[in-house]
């Protein structure tokens, strides 16, 4: 699965703020179709026990598609249900820590959101970085849209070491401009998980990323 995380371009996200935990499944397969290369569940200010059920849909969809699925969040829940991996946020801990629950063998990423936020990381060791948010966005209410500026420097200075993917408003439509100033991976979550036909935006978006 490190393998896959390496060459991946576009990381999905079902996230239960765009979600209803009915869909999930439907939605899950929808991405993987579209040609998501890595998945993540998201459920914020959802009870543990929810999410470790949603969990629970996810993760074989995924291990049928072959593609890694992240937890975002909850250590322990990637753990307990055999994630390939777990997402944490700045304030979230250390990697040490998060180590000291899921062991040497999981992804774990780290929220970035400026340079040397990024170069931290990479020291840390985390297996890669989310940088971001690019572009205003309601997933991050209160957190300022960090711009386009810092995408080639840290690209260059920690893309090239570990996995880095932008993130935070990016859509289809604005995907060119993110690709421009340096992007090589992204995250987008509301643009596919919105769309009228989520499969066929997430080959759009896919498409675009490999050519």
């Amino acid at each position: 699965m490190s393998c896959r995380l390496q060459n991946a371009l576009l990381y999905g996200i079902i996230d239960l703020g765009y979600v209803k935990p009915e869909d999930i499944s439907e939605r899950t397969t929808q991405l993987l179709e579209g040609g998501v290369d890595i998945l993540q569940l998201r459920a914020k200010n959802h009870a543990a026990e929810d999410i470790k059920i949603w969990a629970e849909q996810i993760l074989p969809l995924c291990r049928e598609a072959n593609i890694p699925f992240i937890v975002n969040d909850f250590p322990d829940i990637a753990k307990e249900v055999g994630a390939d991996g777990v997402h944490i946020g700045q304030e979230d801990g250390s990697l040490a820590s998060v180590r000291k629950i899921v062991g040497e063998g999981m992804i774990v990423g780290r929220s970035t959101h400026n340079p040397e936020q990024a170069k931290a990381a990479l020291m840390e060791g985390f297996d890669y970085i989310g940088f971001g948010p690019i572009f205003p966005t309601p997933t991050k209410k209160g957190r300022p849209a960090i711009g386009l500026q810092n995408i080639d420097e840290v690209q260059k200075s920690v893309g090239s070491e570990i996995t880095m993917f932008c993130i935070g408003g990016i859509k289809p439509d604005n995907l060119g401009t993110v690709l421009n100033a340096g992007a090589k991976r992204v995250v987008i979550v509301s643009g596919i998980l919105t769309a009228d036909n989520p499969t066929s935006a997430t080959e759009s978006v896919k498409k675009q990323l490999t050519e």
